[in-house]
């Protein structure tokens, strides 16, 4: 059995067409664009590319953007302080906070002084109340979108065992309860955890958020189990990509030419035979994070306009 692949890059691109409908709709009647602004603070290389592709999309779909870039490698208060100017702009529906933040940022300051109404990422407190309670409300971006992709793949959520291995805030907390919204019956597994591979096979939806770059092997995977790749990590050593690639691979080419390449959290050459489901790393989750992104602009702008969250 080889895995079938869960094409995030399909799903986002079909969310892309509903917001841009959105958008429109917005427009024909007689509303002003939406509007996010992206709060970038730092130096970090991969926030900066991350950021470019978010603000690229939000043009392909007729979503107005600004970036308001705060360089250096300390924070010294300038990003609360962008965020409560942006909180009072009118003209401005959502407001991204770019993370990390420089090390001596206050993160959780930071956030919980956004105006709730303006959280794109869902993260403030209010928001993430309104989630474990089921309310309506911007949900955080990886763990929507991840759900997005199972549905609208048809993975059957109602009554099955899902196994979510990791806790952060972003992904494993927030994407338990979403599961548990479906009315998935859902563990959570982390560092802590004895036996790990033996919690995840039980899993018939695995999700693997764990930070560690081909960690999930087919020990932790139960044969016809979906299985979603959260992590992404480049890798430039060759025996790394003979291992999770194979010999024959275009990522060992690659390898070889010098450049890096990308790998998720699960162990593609060993987790493909065994799950009847996986998403590949590039083009699974990634491409969903910023798709939800701007499903969740377009609903605090609608909303900010006296309109229901969801045409």
């Amino acid at each position: 059995m080889t895995a079938r692949a869960l094409d995030g890059e399909a799903v986002a691109q079909a969310i892309r067409r509903e917001v841009a409908g959105g958008v429109a709709d917005l427009l024909a009647r007689g509303k002003t664009r939406p509007r996010l602004a992206v709060i970038l603070t730092g130096e970090n290389v991969a926030s900066q590319l991350y950021v470019r592709n978010k603000m690229k999309a939000c043009g392909e779909v007729g979503i107005d953007s600004e970036l308001v870039r705060l360089e250096g490698k300390q924070d010294g208060g300038r990003t609360l302080a962008a965020v409560e100017e942006l909180n009072r702009r009118t003209e401005v529906d959502g407001i991204l906070v770019q993370l990390p933040l420089p090390g001596d940022a206050d993160k959780t300051r930071v956030l919980h002084s956004l105006d709730p109404a303006k959280d794109v990422d869902g993260l403030h407190p209010e928001n993430v109340g309104r989630m474990v309670e089921g309310a309506e409300g911007p949900r955080p971006c990886t763990p929507s979108g991840i759900l997005e992709l199972l549905k609208r793949s048809g993975v059957p959520l109602e009554g099955r065992h899902a196994v979510v291995l990791g806790r952060s805030d972003i992904v494993g907390k927030p994407m338990a309860i979403l599961l548990l919204h479906e009315n998935a019956t859902v563990t959570i597994c982390h560092s802590k955890t004895r036996d790990l591979p033996g919690f995840a096979r039980g899993a018939e939806i695995l999700i693997a958020a764990v930070g560690r770059p081909g960690f999930v092997t087919e020990e932790f995977v139960n044969s016809g189990a979906a299985v979603v790749d959260v992590g992404i990590h480049r890798i430039e050593n060759l025996d790394a990509a003979l291992d999770l690639f194979g010999p024959d691979s275009r990522q060992v080419a690659a390898v070889k030419e010098g450049k890096s390449v990308l790998v998720g959290d699960v162990h593609p050459r060993r987790v493909a035979p065994v799950a009847a489901a996986l998403s590949p790393v590039p083009g699974g989750v990634g491409p969903l994070t910023i798709a939800c992104l701007l499903q969740n602009t377009l609903r605090a702008a609608r909303v900010r306009r006296g309109l229901p969250p969801r045409r």
